[in-house]
């Protein structure tokens, strides 16, 4: 029997999936946390705020399908990965996920994949997500593809300095780059399992926020007291020559019409900085 008010959630413990189980939870769904180690930290926060903690492993797919098995849904998401060996691993687990989905029947698969996937970029870690999509294209599975942009997430890394704060980075200063909170994209995916009829058979490119790493540096100057400069490098690695090239292509205005609790990177950096 299938329970209609559960959702399993890989990555139940990183940005992306423990943002959509903390979604999930808020709107009354039951969350089925697939976790390595239930005793850990995060899979614990989890549990106390009423997820149910399976343990199971993106590389062991007879515990996908035990976990998968009576579920509504599914959300996906995979570890990032860059070298030859971890990006195999993403795609063998990506297709693994799916697989236990098809065989359990669940009412729909959520994967988090990346802007751009479709259009051939040339870029390994984007290639390795198009690979899954085009395998969960074969399977009769009802599906959502939420293509997320660059994760605000990533620009914490300069969030702890001191005296001055200097932003290097391979891109173009005046370049727009589209940008993401992962609590948006955990959102976005709990309206999806919410509002199927919108969201079924779409493949859908998400971003909150467009401005450049100028802007960026002005933002963090700003927002934390600490003056900022951006010091542009080379461009020399293929994400960052995309980057520059063609880029992320979401529509923004008509996101934060359709989500408009969409953050800005200035009300998502604040809200970050104020909670240490």
């Amino acid at each position: 029997m299938t329970d209609t008010r559960t959702v399993l959630v890989t990555g139940a413990t990183g940005n992306q999936g423990g943002a959509t189980a903390r979604a999930l939870l808020q709107r009354g769904w039951a969350v089925r946390a697939l976790v390595r180690a239930p005793g850990g930290p995060a899979a614990q926060d989890l549990r106390k705020l009423g997820a149910e903690l399976v343990q199971g492993d993106l590389e062991d797919p007879a515990s996908l399908r035990r976990a998968a098995a009576g579920v509504h849904g599914v959300f996906s998401v995979q570890p990032l990965a860059y070298e030859p060996e971890t990006l195999a691993a993403e795609v063998r687990q990506g297709k693994a996920v799916a697989d236990a989905a098809a065989e359990a029947g669940v009412q729909h698969l959520v994967y988090s994949s990346v802007g751009g996937a479709e259009r051939g970029t040339g870029i390994d870690h984007f290639e390795s997500k198009a690979e899954i999509e085009a395998h969960i294209r074969t399977l009769a599975l009802p599906t959502t593809i939420l293509r997320p942009v660059f994760f605000m997430n990533n620009l914490l890394h300069y969030a702890d300095a001191t005296g001055e704060r200097v932003m290097e980075l391979p891109v173009l200063p005046d370049r727009p780059m589209q940008l993401i909170a992962s609590d948006d994209i955990g959102r976005i995916a709990a309206t999806a399992f919410d509002e199927p009829a919108g969201f079924l058979g779409t493949e859908l490119e998400i971003a909150g926020d467009e401005l450049s790493f100028a802007r960026v540096a002005e933002i963090y100057q700003r927002v934390s007291g600490v003056p900022t400069r951006l010091v542009p490098l080379p461009i020399e690695e293929r994400m960052f020559e995309w980057f520059a090239e063609d880029g992320y292509r979401a529509d923004v205005s008509a996101l934060r019409k359709r989500f408009p609790e969409l953050l800005t990177f200035e009300e998502f950096l604040t809200r970050r900085l104020a909670a240490g």
